[in-house]
C-alpha cells in the first residue's frame, strides 16, 4: 500500500514520519543513501529532559515537544538555506507539529510510514538501546493524526522489506536524478546536533 503524491517543486528535505518502531530511521537512512543526501534522526534533537521522561516511560506533552520541533525546523531551514538536501526521521505525530516542520516550505515533503499497532509492537519489543520503551507505543498511536490529502504525503506501508519501501517512495515522489547527488549514490553524511 502506497499513495501517489501530487507533483511538487524540487524536493530539498524529506521528513519520514510515523510512530516509534515503524522504521523511520532504517528507511530514512536508506533513502538518504540512495539519494546521496545527508541524514538526521530527530531523536537526536530532543533535550535531555525529554529523553529522561521517555526513559521513565512518561509520554511527552506538547509543551515538551515545542523546543524539539523548533530545533528540527531550524535544521531543516539551515539545510535549505545552504542548498543541501536531507532526509530526517521524525515522529511528527500531530498536524500542528507538521505545520511547524513543513509550513509553507514547498520543497519539504512528508513520507508517512504506516503500520498497525500489533506489527509495530512486535518490532519494538525486539529493539534494544532505544530510549523509547515499548510501553509508550500505545500513547503514540493515541496521539497520531494521520496526514491527510492537504499535506500531500507519500503514504507507504511498512509491511514490505525496507529496500522495497524505499523504492516505492522514490517512485511515488518521482525524484529525478537531477535532484540527487551527481552519482545518485555516495556516503550518507550523518551529523548529530550539538546540545
Amino acid at each position: 500500500m502506497s499513495q501517489k503524491s501530487s507533483p511538487s517543486p524540487t524536493v530539498a528535505i524529506l521528513i519520514v514520519m510515523g510512530v516509534s518502531g515503524c522504521g523511520k530511521t532504517t528507511v530514512g537512512n536508506l533513502l538518504a543513501q540512495r539519494l546521496g543526501w545527508q541524514f538526521q534522526d530527530a531523536d537526536w534533537f530532543h533535550p535531555p529532559s525529554n529523553v529522561d521522561k521517555m526513559h521513565k516511560g512518561i509520554p511527552l506533552t506538547d509543551e515538551d515537544r515545542w523546543p524539539w520541533l523548533k530545533a528540527v525546523a531550524a535544521w531543516i531551514d539551515k539545510a535549505r538555506a545552504s542548498g543541501d538536501h536531507g532526509v530526517i526521521a521524525c515522529s511528527a505525530l500531530k498536524r500542528h507539529y507538521r505545520d511547524v516542520l513543513i509550513g509553507d516550505r514547498r520543497d519539504v515533503r512528508l513520507v508517512y510510514l504506516k503500520g498497525d499497532e500489533t506489527l509495530i509492537g512486535r518490532r519494538v519489543s525486539t529493539r534494544h538501546e532505544h530510549f523509547m520503551p515499548p510501553a509508550l507505543l500505545h500513547s503514540q498511536f493515541e496521539a497520531l493524526e494521520e496526514p491527510g490529502p492537504k499535506e500531500n504525503p507519500v503514504i507507504a506501508s511498512i509491511e514490505p522489506k525496507p529496500n522495497e519501501i524505499v523504492q516505492q517512495i522514490l517512485s511515488d515522489l518521482n525524484i529525478s536524478h537531477a535532484q540527487t547527488s551527481p552519482s545518485g549514490l555516495g556516503c550518507v553524511k550523518t551529523l548529530r546536533p550539538k546540545h
